[in-house]
């Protein structure tokens, strides 16, 4: 009976904003009202997915809940067995908690935009979009087998794309739109890929089974190595939606969609679809494969960090950090720190969410002005922007009392324990680096936008706090970036009991042979009633925790400070350092001219390369068609020709002939014997002159 009740709560879970969707596309321009009915079923959504989250972390805690059906059955297949496709969810901790962060941050978008939104001229299919955009979301989150996630991974894809390409009469919307649609597509090759060496292995696609048969021992193909390739080809799908280097250049492009847009999909969800997935497979990764997963991660979180310390744009800074926190949870997921990655994926959702829509909140004020630089004193005009604004950077930056210092503190000692244990100190280096970097460049936005006197005195006049709709969705989000809700103790080693009750790191399933050291069954341990990995793991990261809390404090510290140095109290001249180091700052700004780059190798690449193939269709293939067309007309001609003048000449020639016979002989049918006997007579005249001539 409760498994029914689960399965029924979860259903109408995923299923309401669906619903919605398809109400309001269809009968949208009848009833101008309907965007009233997708943000209440929304809201209904998230009522009911706290009730489901309520339900099992109460009555199941420990236990995972799945419910299958069959979708496809094939019957016996050579080689294959019986084959039939599943389609199932599964309800464990991480789901219920997912269930909750989509759909909050879903209905606190859905409430901003009722204002920010107001008057577009396509209110209505705005919102059924973001209910197309929740309803694919939901999907991942539920799954619990390979081919649905796919199915839905498409979905969110689909809708990402209408939503950032909504205004589709800016060229630059529509661009943004088709780019990070066509990028998308790149990573997911790898991820359709990944799935069918699963599936050609282990004839299922359900996550549980698979585990199954990798803890028994069966690899694909009987090799390690294919497991590791399986592993990184379904990683490619979560480079591709959370935007891991190279392909994270869809992402700043797609701040050309709406802000509660970028707020949503940009921030909190969408991207987080790629961290959710690499969560799901953790257990079959190798270490070769989480070896790789870390170094990405690491790389991608630097590197967008270098480009967010430039940038002007308000939606770009915030974009940039985006990728760079994104990179920050897939490097801990690589080094084996799970618990704290799915941390930081929750509490990245909320103070990311509050940055996005407080930067929606001061483009509304500012009449649609992104340029920080034409901004400055708003804290005096946008009280409770500032202040959600102010929590949330507070909560990116690591400071004590906020939900970001808990989980980057168990990301960097994640980073630690695992140099220390590996031998891989750059990963630890690349996570305190990036960390400094973000403190500046966040309090660098704080400061000039809110800080100082106005640049654009006439925008400044008429700018004003936003409406209540707009501003008590930031008032939740800061709210919820403060530590009290994950734990009593800010400098607790666990991080609280949201990770420790709730959120365990599962033992891995790839054969011993194949993981680190560190992770070997022979040495299994246990701290504070929690069994992760193995002894030495756990210990070094119980004993790096302090490490990493006093260094991540000192970095952020030193971010912050210089922030203050150069733009508030203006100690340091920003143009002069930008000046002294004119090369490295170019390439910050430029984006390290990756977008320069691919437009080189690739995009002028496959233009160049598609003109080479019109040119070689249109002259050889089609000259040759042409050639082959005259050729064949000119014999088709000859042939014509000779028909007329030599087969119809003969044949006319003949019946001409014959009738000149025909005519002829006629007149000498005249009816009469004595003509006849006359004719007879002359015959034998002249017959008798042949034979017997004079």
């Amino acid at each position: 009976m409760q498994e029914i009740t689960f399965l029924q709560l979860s259903i109408t879970v995923l299923f309401l904003p669906l619903l919605s969707f398809l109400i309001v596309i269809l009968y949208g321009k009848k009833f101008p009202k309907l965007y009233l009915l997708e943000t209440g079923s929304i809201i209904l959504g998230f009522a009911l997915s706290v009730l489901l989250m309520i339900f099992k972390i109460s009555q199941q805690l420990n236990n995972t809940l799945s419910f299958n059906m069959t979708w496809i059955d094939f019957g016996n297949v050579p080689m294959l067995g019986h084959l039939k496709i599943e389609l199932g969810i599964m309800l464990d901790n991480v789901t219920v908690l997912m269930l909750f962060v989509v759909y909050l941050i879903s209905m606190l978008v859905h409430i901003f935009s009722l204002e920010y939104m107001r008057g577009d001229r396509l209110y209505n299919r705005y919102f059924a979009y973001l209910g197309l955009f929740t309803f694919s979301m939901l999907g991942i989150v539920l799954t619990d087998n390979l081919l649905m996630m796919y199915i839905f991974w498409e979905l969110v894809g689909l809708s990402s794309y209408l939503l950032i390409g909504f205004w589709y009469e800016k060229k630059s919307a529509s661009d943004a739109g088709k780019k990070a649609f066509i990028v998308n597509r790149v990573g997911d090759i790898g991820f359709f890929l990944g799935i069918l060496i699963i599936f050609s292995a282990y004839n299922t696609f359900s996550f549980a089974k698979v585990f199954e048969q990798i803890g028994m021992g069966v690899l694909p193909f009987d090799s390690g190595a294919w497991l590791t390739a399986a592993g990184i080809l379904i990683f490619m799908g979560a480079v591709g939606k959370s935007a891991q280097f190279p392909l994270h250049v869809w992402l700043p492009d797609a701040m050309e969609g709406p802000t509660p847009v970028s707020a949503l999909i940009h921030a909190a969800t969408m991207v987080a679809a790629g961290v959710y997935l690499v969560t799901r497979v953790f257990v079959m990764l190798t270490a070769d494969a989480m070896l790789i997963i870390a170094v990405v991660g690491a790389f991608t979180s630097f590197v967008a960090a270098t480009i967010a310390l430039t940038q002007n744009d308000i939606k770009k800074v915030l974009a940039y950090s985006t990728v760079s926190q994104l990179g920050y949870m897939i490097m801990s997921l690589g080094v084996g720190a799970y618990a704290f990655a799915f941390f930081h994926l929750v509490t990245h959702a909320f103070f990311k969410a509050c940055l996005f829509l407080g930067s929606g909140s001061v483009i509304h004020a500012m009449h649609h002005e992104q340029d920080i630089r034409n901004m400055g004193g708003l804290r005096k005009k946008l009280p409770i922007t500032y202040l959600t604004f102010l929590i949330s950077t507070l909560a990116i930056s690591g400071v004590p009392l906020t939900s970001g210092f808990l989980s980057k503190d168990g990301i960097l000692a994640g980073t630690l324990a695992f140099g220390s244990l590996t031998g891989h100190w750059l990963i630890p280096a690349f996570g305190f680096i990036v960390a400094l970097m973000t403190a500046f460049y966040m309090f660098r936005l704080v400061i000039v936008t809110f800080h100082g006197v106005p640049k654009n005195k006439e925008k400044f006049d008429h700018a004003h706090e936003s409406p209540f709709v707009m501003v008590m969705p930031l008032v939740v989000l800061s709210a919820l970036s403060l530590f009290i809700w994950y734990t009593p103790l800010p400098h607790a080693p666990d991080a609280g009991w949201f990770i420790s009750d709730w959120v365990k790191t599962p033992q891995t399933v790839v054969p011993e042979n194949l993981r680190f050291d560190f992770m070997k069954s022979s040495a299994p341990g246990e701290i504070n009633g929690e069994v992760v990995h193995s002894a030495s793991y756990t210990e070094a990261l119980h004993h790096a925790h302090y490490p990493a809390m006093a260094l991540s404090l000192i970095v952020a510290g030193l971010g912050i400070l210089l922030a203050f140095l150069m733009y508030q109290w203006k100690k340091i001249d920003p143009d002069l350092v930008a000046g002294k180091v004119k090369p490295l700052y170019d390439f910050s700004l430029n984006k390290w001219y990756i977008d320069e780059f691919y437009d080189a190798a690739v995009i002028k690449f496959t233009l160049k390369f598609s003109g080479f193939l019109a040119w070689f269709d249109n002259t050889i293939i089609d000259g040759i068609v042409n050639v082959s067309a005259v050729i064949t007309r000119l014999a088709s001609k000859i042939v014509d020709l000779f028909d007329i003048y030599i087969v119809d000449g003969f044949v006319n020639f003949s019946a001409f002939i014959s009738g000149f016979i025909g005519l002829s002989f006629r007149r000498m049918q005249t009816g009469k014997v004595q003509t006849y006997l006359v004719f007879v007579v002359f015959s034998i005249l002249i017959l008798l002159i042949i034979i017997n001539p004079f």
